[in-house]
């Protein structure tokens, strides 16, 4: 596939489908696909860096059985378990983070789903940020309905974090209390409420090249507008805990490709950045155009000001 020509077509609204993604991933060189991301990048996102931090909202006994995550209860994993966090520990949170020149903040919670109650009082707790801290909002709260969807638009949120985790064809290997169909219907109405899509995965769960495709491809037919890309970190006691990790050229072409596919979305570096802390450089060359920084849910993250000074150092604007 001539690149030249293929960049022109994507800059004039063009977007590959499954098969022709795939077969620009087998018949092209790595170096060659990290240049085309990256000038995509150029394009769309220019220089700036996108930033957000995660708030562990409820941690623990989670109902639904994902092999990877730490908060399931059918794992047996060294966590903290608590209930729904306190409105002034949230905006205390929330505060710190803005004071770091972080852009967005968003609270996560464990479980399926909210009761209507406990989104009264995630409600709660984004109006209150909304009017005392100078950050945009987002949120992840399991699959919620419509009408839930709709209060937390009206809350202040911006975005709706969902993801897909992979691609839908290796889904049922990795989850059976929910399906990717579900996922898609809280999607739907998300967008529906007029919240923004922000929907990625994790790679390195034993998936192929091909489903990582089929998975960025899902994305696009979705609308997401920022994608976290999340590299595995095996937690022990998960089921996941002894699969091999993925080769850095196959993180830095799923990364790639992932840009390439999407052009116009986000691409963010998201859990697991431990275990790519030595290619994180170069993934900021290979389309990444965002970042979570701080503390993830279960894991430690990236020092806020650590990471900020790596972005001015590869060019980025904070």
């Amino acid at each position: 596939m001539e690149i030249i020509r293929l960049e022109e077509k994507i800059a004039a609204g063009y977007r590959l489908g499954y098969d022709e993604a795939l077969e620009l991933m087998r018949t092209t060189s790595p170096g060659e696909l990290y240049e085309l991301a990256h000038r995509l990048r150029t394009r769309y996102q220019g220089k700036r860096i996108d930033t957000c931090s995660i708030m562990n909202a409820r941690s623990g006994r989670c109902s639904e059985d994902c092999k990877w995550c730490a908060q399931s209860k059918f794992h047996k994993t060294d966590i903290d378990v608590y209930p729904l966090v306190g409105e002034t520990e949230a905006v205390q949170e929330a505060a710190h983070n803005a004071s770091k020149g972080v852009g967005r903040f968003s609270l996560v919670t464990s479980g399926r789903t909210l009761t209507d109650a406990e989104t009264d009082r995630v409600c709660a707790i984004y109006r209150r940020i909304g009017r005392e801290v100078p950050i945009r909002l987002c949120a992840s709260l399991g699959l919620l309905t419509r009408e839930q969807l709709v209060k937390l638009r009206e809350s202040g949120v911006e975005h709706y974090h969902c993801n897909m985790e992979t691609a839908p064809s290796y889904f049922s290997k990795l989850c059976s209390t929910h399906t990717p169909e579900e996922k898609i219907r809280t999607i739907e109405w998300a967008k529906e409420a007029g919240l923004k899509i922000c929907s990625g995965g994790i790679i390195g769960m034993g998936e192929s090249a091909e489903q990582r495709i089929e998975f960025a491809v899902t994305l696009q037919k979705i609308g997401a507008v920022s994608i976290p890309v999340n590299v595995l970190n095996p937690i022990p006691g998960t089921p996941l805990a002894d699969v091999a990790p993925l080769t850095d050229t196959e993180v830095l072409v799923t990364m790639a490709m992932m840009r390439i596919i999407n052009p116009e979305a986000n691409i963010r570096l998201a859990g697991g950045r431990n275990m790519i802390k030595h290619l994180e450089e170069k993934a900021l060359y290979c389309g990444i155009s965002a970042s979570i920084v701080g503390d993830l849910l279960t894991t430690t993250g990236s020092d806020i000001d650590t990471d900020k000074a790596m972005f001015r150092r590869c060019g980025f604007e904070v």
